[in-house]
Protein backbone atom coordinates (compact mmCIF):
# COMPACT_ATOMS: atom_id res chain seq x y z
CA UNK A 1 0.00 0.00 0.00
CA UNK A 2 2.64 2.40 0.67
CA UNK A 3 4.36 2.06 -2.66
CA UNK A 4 1.51 4.01 -4.55
CA UNK A 5 2.36 7.10 -2.58
CA UNK A 6 5.58 9.55 -2.68
CA UNK A 7 8.12 9.63 0.25
CA UNK A 8 6.58 12.91 1.28
CA UNK A 9 3.25 12.03 1.75
CA UNK A 10 4.37 9.00 4.02
CA UNK A 11 6.87 11.07 6.28
CA UNK A 12 4.76 13.74 6.56
CA UNK A 13 1.63 11.23 7.55
CA UNK A 14 3.32 9.58 9.85
CA UNK A 15 4.76 12.59 11.46
CA UNK A 16 0.95 13.75 11.87
CA UNK A 17 -0.12 10.49 13.29
CA UNK A 18 2.79 10.34 15.82
CA UNK A 19 1.31 13.72 17.55
CA UNK A 20 -1.61 12.99 17.16
CA UNK A 21 -1.61 9.44 18.59
CA UNK A 22 0.57 10.93 21.77
CA UNK A 23 -2.36 13.77 22.17
CA UNK A 24 -5.03 11.07 22.54
CA UNK A 25 -2.25 9.29 24.95
CA UNK A 26 -1.82 12.32 27.11
CA UNK A 27 -5.81 12.19 26.98
CA UNK A 28 -6.13 8.79 27.97
CA UNK A 29 -3.21 9.32 30.61
CA UNK A 30 -4.89 12.35 31.58
CA UNK A 31 -8.31 10.54 33.16
CA UNK A 32 -6.33 8.72 35.51
CA UNK A 33 -3.17 10.85 36.55
CA UNK A 34 -3.03 14.53 37.00
CA UNK A 35 -0.74 16.75 35.12
CA UNK A 36 2.39 16.67 37.36
CA UNK A 37 2.23 12.81 38.12
CA UNK A 38 5.75 11.54 38.16
CA UNK A 39 4.78 8.51 36.30
CA UNK A 40 7.18 8.65 33.25
CA UNK A 41 4.90 7.81 30.61
CA UNK A 42 2.96 10.81 32.10
CA UNK A 43 5.72 13.05 32.40
CA UNK A 44 6.52 11.79 28.29
CA UNK A 45 3.23 12.32 27.17
CA UNK A 46 3.02 16.01 29.14
CA UNK A 47 6.55 17.36 27.93
CA UNK A 48 6.15 16.28 24.29
CA UNK A 49 2.63 17.76 24.15
CA UNK A 50 2.93 21.09 26.24
CA UNK A 51 4.35 23.10 23.17
CA UNK A 52 1.94 21.86 20.45
CA UNK A 53 -0.62 22.64 23.30
CA UNK A 54 0.98 26.18 23.56
CA UNK A 55 1.17 26.29 19.61
CA UNK A 56 -2.98 25.75 19.54
CA UNK A 57 -3.99 27.99 22.61
CA UNK A 58 -4.76 31.03 20.32
CA UNK A 59 -8.02 28.88 18.65
CA UNK A 60 -8.63 26.66 21.44
CA UNK A 61 -11.87 27.73 23.33
CA UNK A 62 -11.78 29.08 27.00
CA UNK A 63 -14.25 27.37 27.94
CA UNK A 64 -12.59 24.14 27.61
CA UNK A 65 -11.98 21.82 30.57
CA UNK A 66 -8.05 21.58 30.35
CA UNK A 67 -8.01 17.77 30.65
CA UNK A 68 -9.91 18.21 27.38
CA UNK A 69 -7.73 20.49 25.24
CA UNK A 70 -5.33 17.56 24.12
CA UNK A 71 -8.09 15.33 22.66
CA UNK A 72 -9.43 18.54 21.13
CA UNK A 73 -5.94 19.49 19.14
CA UNK A 74 -5.90 15.95 18.47
CA UNK A 75 -9.12 16.26 16.45
CA UNK A 76 -7.34 19.04 13.93
CA UNK A 77 -4.81 16.39 13.76
CA UNK A 78 -7.61 14.10 12.58
CA UNK A 79 -8.71 16.59 10.28
CA UNK A 80 -6.38 17.28 8.41
CA UNK A 81 -4.74 13.55 7.75
CA UNK A 82 -8.35 12.01 6.77
CA UNK A 83 -9.48 14.90 4.64
CA UNK A 84 -6.62 17.67 4.05
CA UNK A 85 -4.08 15.80 2.68
CA UNK A 86 -6.31 13.34 0.19
CA UNK A 87 -7.84 16.68 -1.24
CA UNK A 88 -4.55 18.49 -1.54
CA UNK A 89 -3.06 15.48 -3.21
CA UNK A 90 -6.00 15.67 -5.37
CA UNK A 91 -8.18 11.97 -4.76
CA UNK A 92 -11.56 12.08 -5.13
CA UNK A 93 -12.60 9.93 -2.45
CA UNK A 94 -11.89 11.06 0.98
CA UNK A 95 -10.14 8.34 2.90
CA UNK A 96 -7.84 7.41 0.08
CA UNK A 97 -4.74 8.37 2.17
CA UNK A 98 -6.45 7.83 5.26
CA UNK A 99 -3.81 6.58 8.01
CA UNK A 100 -0.90 4.85 6.23
CA UNK A 101 0.78 4.62 9.71
CA UNK A 102 -2.06 2.64 11.33
CA UNK A 103 -2.21 0.43 8.65
CA UNK A 104 1.20 -0.54 8.82
CA UNK A 105 0.52 -1.22 12.26
CA UNK A 106 -2.28 -3.26 12.24
CA UNK A 107 -0.15 -5.46 9.26
CA UNK A 108 2.62 -6.25 11.36
CA UNK A 109 0.01 -7.05 14.16
CA UNK A 110 -2.00 -9.46 12.10
CA UNK A 111 1.29 -10.60 10.76
CA UNK A 112 2.58 -11.12 14.01
CA UNK A 113 -0.29 -12.72 15.40
CA UNK A 114 -0.76 -15.11 12.52
CA UNK A 115 2.72 -16.20 13.15
CA UNK A 116 1.96 -16.77 16.88
CA UNK A 117 -1.08 -18.66 15.84
CA UNK A 118 -0.02 -20.56 13.09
Amino acid sequence: MLANFPIWVIVIDYLLGVVMWTLIGRFGMGIFLPEDSSFFFMKFFVNSTNPILKLFQPITPGFLVRPFVPIYIAWFFFMVRFYLMPWILGYSVMGMLSFPLESEFAHGVSRMLGKLFN
